[in-house]
């Protein structure tokens, strides 16, 4: 669950990750157990699932959690409204056009009327940024012309090992980020494309990006936050996890980007300031964006 691969003999070297160890410290230091493999697991095996799930979602403070339909698929995992029941918090749902094929333009043009409050594509999966399908582009368009678009989430940079990583650099989203001007679009991830994420979060209106899966699996954080901060105004930056897969990575995601914002804003701006961009980064930001009240 600490790496993005299906293949077995990787594991044991995903275990030697300094990422991975850190994440054990952290847990044991949770759980108050020791600090091995093996009394972590343990205390995961020990406890009751949902009742460990909530503990570590509860933890997060999260007052809104916006899921996306499409994974797992239906029936296979925890569900959006239950997830929203575990942490003890309000969640919507983001709605996945791949999941919606041919269908997808039709999907839109109902979704926000179905309680959705965002789109997203895998594009990068389905051949590459630089080759969206006619289906997303079709949905785009309907998207766009509503007076209130909604906003658009694009899985960018790394992921499963059958990406192209190059295919998911967000700078082939251009033409589509000029041509559909109204539609909010929200790069997700970005590794280790952050600083052209965070360009092209300089020069559009409508684009915002997140490291989500950047943190919590980079070993420095901290970098990150930096390289995302280099160009793009604080008001374009947004706190996620895509912690999709256990409920530890929600966990791990929240504590390291805020000690990540706590050590980066403070050495850029006055304390007063800090706090007030590391709250916007947080949770003001996505409000905004996706029109939620909370």
């Amino acid at each position: 669950m600490f790496s993005e691969s299906p293949d077995p003999r990787q594991w044991p070297h995903v275990a030697t990750g300094v990422t991975y160890r850190r994440a054990l410290r952290e847990l044991a230091g949770f759980f108050g157990c020791d600090a091995s493999e093996q009394a972590v697991y343990e205390s995961r095996l020990a406890s009751d699932p949902a009742e460990y799930a909530s503990k570590l979602l509860r933890a997060t403070g999260t007052d809104v959690l916006l899921v996306d339909d499409g994974f797992p698929p239906p029936g296979t995992g925890v569900e959006w409204r239950e997830l929203g029941e575990l942490a003890d918090c309000d969640a919507r749902p983001v709605l996945r056009l791949e999941t919606r094929g041919a269908e997808a333009a039709e999907a839109v043009s109902r979704a926000r009327e179905d309680g959705f409050v965002a789109l997203k594509t895998i594009a990068a999966y389905r051949g590459g940024l630089d080759r969206v399908s006619d289906h997303v582009v079709a949905a785009l368009e309907v998207n766009d012309a509503f007076t209130d678009p909604l906003p658009v989430q694009v899985h960018c940079g790394f992921g499963d090992w059958d990406l192209h990583l190059w295919r998911a650099d967000p700078g082939y989203l251009k033409p589509l980020i000029a041509r559909f001007r109204a539609t909010p679009f929200v790069l997700l991830h970005c590794y280790p494309f952050v600083r052209e994420a965070g360009w092209l979060a300089h020069v559009y209106g409508n684009v915002w990006f997140d490291l989500s899966l950047t943190i919590p699996h980079v070993s420095r954080p901290e970098e990150m936050v930096r390289q995302a901060l280099e160009l793009a105004p604080v008001s374009k930056l947004l706190y996620a996890s895509d912690a999709a897969r256990t409920p530890e990575l929600y966990f791990l995601a929240a504590k390291w980007w805020r000690e990540a914002l706590a050590t980066v804003l403070a050495d850029l701006l006055p304390l007063d300031e800090a706090e007030e961009a590391g709250r916007a980064i947080l949770r003001e930001n996505a409000l905004r964006l996706y029109g939620l009240g909370v």
